[in-house]
């Protein structure tokens, strides 16, 4: 992906080195692209659940190991959020070119760089939910040393794949403005854990979708996409797929208890964004849920 000198999006705030405020978990979340990989990359390095459970509700989390270290910032960790402004600009003017075309006004959200943890108006946000979109106040959030993981942990590096990872959680915000985010909480409201979670792969793929959207029209209209790039993020998607991590991490899959979608469904349903450039076959809801 040829971004370097390009414009940066000036909806980037970086807290990083600055720490932040401890509160409760809130479940406001839109979404994350990260949350399930972050706990099979713990319990692969050997890491015992019960640790991973205190360090995603606790109250304190200035108290878990590293998070009272000074940050220093590095040339990759710079380079990163460089890349990652860049990525932001482009979905902004992609989204809003493709909401005039609706009819419809794209809200910018915000994207904000973290290190161990942070707050949200969904709660304290901690490296071990990965990357994702808060509904609540249209943000999302990363911690750079996310891209690190998928790189040595799941052989799913590169510019592109980590530029999908910012598009797919633009595509959490991309639902929530189109509506299809509220229709699929009330649903849950309703649902039992199958049926919920079903949704919640709905929801994801969805996202995925819009991500293969944006690299379609980002191509067309800035023509930044280099050879193997789109080969890149199809990797990725399918590096991350919940059966593909399930296996990983206890040697079976339980598809019942799937979240994010399989590894050919995330790869499929990003290729069809990719592919069509129309924001109108992303329906997952429909399609999965009849």
């Amino acid at each position: 992906m040829q971004w370097q000198g390009r414009r940066g999006s000036s909806n980037v705030e970086d807290r990083r080195g600055q720490g932040g405020m401890s509160g409760n978990m809130g479940c406001g979340l839109g979404g994350g692209i990260g949350t399930l990989i972050v706990v099979v990359i713990f319990l692969l390095m050997g890491g015992n659940p019960l640790q991973l459970l205190g360090l995603l509700e606790s109250d304190n989390p200035t108290g878990s190991s590293g998070y009272t270290q000074a940050y220093v910032p590095t040339a990759e960790s710079d380079s990163l959020a460089r890349l990652v402004s860049v990525v932001l600009a482009d979905t902004e003017d992609v989204w809003t070119e493709l909401f005039q075309q609706m009819g419809k006004t794209y809200r910018k959200p915000t994207l904000v760089l973290f290190n161990g943890y942070t707050t949200s108006a969904c709660g304290t946000i901690q490296s071990a939910t990965g990357p994702f979109y808060c509904s609540e106040d249209e943000k999302i959030y990363v911690d750079l040393s996310f891209f690190q993981e998928m790189e040595t942990q799941f052989r799913a590096g590169g510019d592109f794949a980590y530029a999908y990872v910012i598009a797919h959680e633009v595509g959490h915000h991309v639902r929530k403005l189109l509506g299809t985010l509220g229709q699929a909480h009330t649903l849950m409201a309703r649902s039992n854990q199958r049926s919920a979670n079903a949704l919640s792969v709905a929801l994801e793929l969805q996202a995925d979708f819009y991500a293969g959207v944006w690299a379609n029209h980002t191509e067309s209209m800035f023509r930044t996409l280099d050879p193997g790039d789109i080969e890149e993020a199809l990797n990725a998607a399918t590096a991350i797929g919940d059966d593909r991590l399930q296996e990983q991490a206890q040697g079976y899959t339980v598809p019942d208890s799937f979240t994010h979608g399989t590894s050919q469904q995330r790869h499929d349903w990003f290729y069809k964004g990719y592919r069509t450039g129309d924001v109108t076959q992303g329906n997952t809801l429909e399609t999965l849920m009849n």
